[in-house]
């Protein structure tokens, strides 16, 4: 018996309604959700710096300038390291890999908690910036890995989530334990990321096939009643009279060669390298700054914290939608998504300057509007470039694009703190998010139809069948 029989288990009571396997299924799910509660634990150490940089500046007399160069470092250094961690996660077992890396960065918070000298500080936390590099790579690998393309939109966004809820979740958490001091907000995460580190060791698997499953693609096929692509080519040559070529070819490409075929060489991919610098350059705006902004404007950092949260709960609203967009409208091509968001993003992003508003409640609409906008081209780039390079080099792609993704903390960090302690206000900034979700917006147009590949040869392959059925 194959070890793949079981995939197609026997139904005696509907012989013709396809069966899925319901190790696969409960495995599939466990992937899934166990990366999403890994990357949690991962923005509990990474933006526990958000809700203390106002008792940092107080304290310590750290100025702004200074606080944006640590989140200009930060960024950069994790950018970088999502790329070069993407390509070596590719290779290796995120259970490993992903667990190593949130233990790492709760040691880094807990190192910046006790210092008190900024270049000391400044250290630690360009650190964590390398660290944290090892959380969405593996992530990114295993959804490649066991869901199938057309699905991938939506898991995708389900696994996105995770952005939303772990900030979120953090700034409430912040919001509380601010009051016992600035240094807490990086002791009490980095104790929770200790305790995620071994569940994710506990939870997370390699690939399916490393557990003795088939393909997801060939799975996926078989559980909606379909050939594989494997069973079509051996059928189509059949007809053709040509069985030597019933059986596919190993793929002997070195991981080079996939690299610059399907990364380097894919325009499309470099497209959304630039889509994703303008909307990092919005997100992170907003969600590195907006306690500090809110404060500035006569509101409680308590409140701030609260508001700051439900930038990340709408986006989580808006990752969902982006999901379901893209999968059951758009049929797999993301950029249309991310172009009807990042219009609704310029929009609100103007009404944001336009109001200049100290109203709490004004203050936070508006946060959620950016926050429900943003995130779901910030959840789709990284998703579509995955799925465009296929999942051979899903990690590196994606990762690509987290490079260019945090090349804005450039702008963001320093750039912001460096402008508003200049000039005393906020208005340029808001002027450059309407500039920034525009640019944005123009670059996804140019690759509204770019489609996976796998996508691709399955619409041919259907396309001949369709033909010769006629």
């Amino acid at each position: 018996m194959s070890q793949y029989e079981s995939v197609q288990p026997l139904n005696h009571s509907a012989p013709n309604v396809p069966q899925p396997n319901k190790d696969y299924e409960y495995w599939r799910n466990r992937i899934l959700f166990s990366t999403m509660i890994g990357y949690i634990f991962f923005y509990f150490v990474r933006k526990s710096i958000t809700m203390a940089m106002p008792g940092i500046e107080e304290e310590l007399g750290i100025t702004k300038p200074m606080l944006g160069f640590y989140l200009t470092a930060h960024g950069v250094l994790y950018g970088v390291a999502r790329f070069v961690n993407g390509m070596w996660s590719d290779r290796v077992n995120p259970r490993y890999f992903m667990s190593a890396g949130l233990f790492l960065a709760a040691l880094t918070n807990i190192g910046f908690g006790f210092s008190s000298l900024s270049w000391i500080m400044g250290t630690f936390w360009i650190i964590n910036g390398w660290v944290q590099g090892m959380g969405f790579p593996p992530c990114a690998k295993s959804l490649c890995h066991w869901f199938a393309p057309e699905e991938r939109g939506i898991k995708f966004a389900t696994w996105n989530i995770s952005h939303s809820m772990g900030a979120g979740l953090l700034f409430i958490m912040n919001s509380f334990v601010v009051a016992l001091g600035w240094r807490y907000c990086f002791f009490v995460p980095a104790a929770l990321a200790v305790s995620g580190s071994i569940f994710l060791l506990w939870a997370l698997r390699d690939t399916p096939e490393s557990m003795g499953f088939e393909p997801v693609e060939d799975y996926y096929d078989r559980k909606n009643g379909r050939p594989t692509l494997a069973e079509r080519s051996q059928a189509n040559a059949c007809l053709a009279g040509n069985v030597s070529n019933a059986v596919p070819k190993t793929d002997e490409e070195s991981f080079w060669d996939i690299l610059v075929e399907h990364v380097f060489s894919n325009w499309a991919v470099w497209v959304l390298c630039f889509a994703n610098f303008f909307v990092y350059i919005v997100r992170f705006s907003i969600l590195d700054w907006a306690p500090t902004f809110l404060t500035e404007k006569g509101i409680d950092i308590k409140h701030a914290g609260w508001a700051t949260a439900g930038y990340e709960l709408f986006g989580a609203l808006g990752i969902i939608l982006s999901g379901i967009l893209m999968d059951k409208l758009f049929k797999g091509r993301g950029a249309k998504v991310c172009l009807l968001y990042m219009l609704g993003c310029s929009i609100v992003s103007f009404f944001f300057w336009y109001a200049d508003s100290s109203s709490l409640m004004v203050n936070a609409s508006f946060l959620c509007g950016l926050g429900f906008f943003i995130y779901g081209p910030q959840c789709l780039i990284g998703c579509v470039a995955a799925t465009l390079a296929t999942k051979k080099a899903g990690a590196s792609s994606s990762g690509l694009t987290g490079l260019f993704g945090y090349l804005a903390t450039i702008v963001t960090g320093l750039g912001v703190g460096s402008l508003v302690n200049a000039t005393g206000e906020w208005n340029a900034i808001f002027i450059m998010l309407f500039i920034c979700s525009f640019a944005a917006m123009l670059l996804f147009g140019l690759i509204l139809n770019a489609t996976p590949p796998e996508i691709l040869e399955k619409e041919r392959r259907e396309k001949e069948e369709n033909q010769q059925s006629v």
